[in-house]
């Protein structure tokens, strides 16, 4: 066989193929290297993003950046595998503009069962251009809540706090909850006693947030002092007192763990009692407040037979009759 045709064939196309492909790969290593620095450490892209995200502190405009930069390498790479694959098959000889042609017939009989990713993609450039999370974020989408790992056109992925990575389509998104964007609230109830003190209660909280807030490290979490705002509800078993306060994103549930902890150690110092469910049962008997002149039976209770009937007085003795 001769394979002469075949080696003339590689000495000209093959080695323009190769040239071809690692032109594509030094492309795709060169956007991965160059345009994540270029996007958050530029001076001049941070500017744009600090001007269209005004009164937004550093962290918030690194997130941007960091989402930003993914959205672009994402694209970038999907361009130059494109311009490879024809560049390719315009080399072995299909003609490109016929296979075009040929594909945007194809691409309207395709697009009307391809509605769902047309849908997802716009619904990804909406996410992007509105800001409504970044990489990093914890958010709740289609009733899936975790750390936004992830961000493109055409979907979102999400790590929840079992460690499970979520794959979520951007088109079945109807509502992004963002938990983290900007600053965080810490929203707790605690319950005490109903023989407690309120205003004790209000102030020993009060001073244990106040405290947290002058320590150098929770200093630089919380935002907003941690303050006792109202008593929130009667509940069954204690008084629940509603605590409110900013802190950073990702911060509000370490801020609440130890909130919780010094709030215990203050309360078991200050003889303040954290109520625990329970019921009162009456079987029959009086309640000790209730005189014995004003006894009634309790609502509810249940009246208790004795345990021996009264005996009935024994008769009279028959007369005697000899005695007459």
């Amino acid at each position: 066989m001769d394979w002469t045709p075949v080696l003339d064939w590689l000495a000209s196309h093959g080695v323009r193929i190769l040239i071809i492909l690692l032109v594509g790969a030094a492309l795709y290593y060169m956007v991965r290297m160059l345009v994540p620095p270029a996007v958050t450490h530029s001076s001049k892209v941070r500017y744009g993003l600090k001007r269209r995200m005004k009164k937004k502190d550093e962290e918030e405009v690194e997130k941007r950046a960091k989402t930003v930069s993914r959205i672009f390498v994402g694209t970038a790479t999907v361009l130059i595998l494109v311009a490879v694959i024809l560049m390719i098959l315009a080399e072995v000889g299909i003609s490109i503009a016929p296979l075009i042609a040929g594909l945007g017939i194809v691409g309207i009989a395709v697009g009307f069962g391809a509605q769902s990713l047309v849908k997802d993609i716009i619904a990804g450039i909406f996410i992007l251009l509105e800001n409504q999370y970044r990489v990093g974020d914890w958010v709740q989408i289609a009733d899936t809540m975790g750390v936004v790992e992830e961000i493109n056109l055409r979907r979102t992925i999400l790590r929840d706090i079992d460690g499970v990575v979520h794959v979520v389509p951007n088109g079945e998104i109807k509502v992004a909850s963002n938990f983290t964007k900007e600053w965080a609230r810490v929203n707790l109830n605690v319950s005490v006693a109903y023989d407690t003190n309120l205003d004790h209660a209000i102030a020993v909280i009060n001073k244990v947030g106040e405290g947290m807030a002058e320590e150098p490290y929770w200093k630089s979490l919380v935002l907003k002092p941690l303050q006792a705002i109202r008593v929130d509800k009667l509940g069954d078993s204690g008084i629940e007192i509603r605590i409110l306060g900013d802190t950073k994103p990702m911060r509000q549930w370490e801020v609440m763990g130890e909130l919780r902890k010094r709030l215990k150690n203050a309360f078991d110092e200050e003889g303040i009692e954290i109520p625990w469910p329970h019921t009162k049962v009456y079987f029959g008997n009086l309640p000790p407040q209730m005189s014995t002149g004003e006894a009634q039976m309790p609502s509810g209770s249940v009246e208790v037979p004795p345990s021996t009937p009264p005996r009935k007085p024994p008769p009279p003795a028959p007369e005697d009759d000899a005695g007459e």
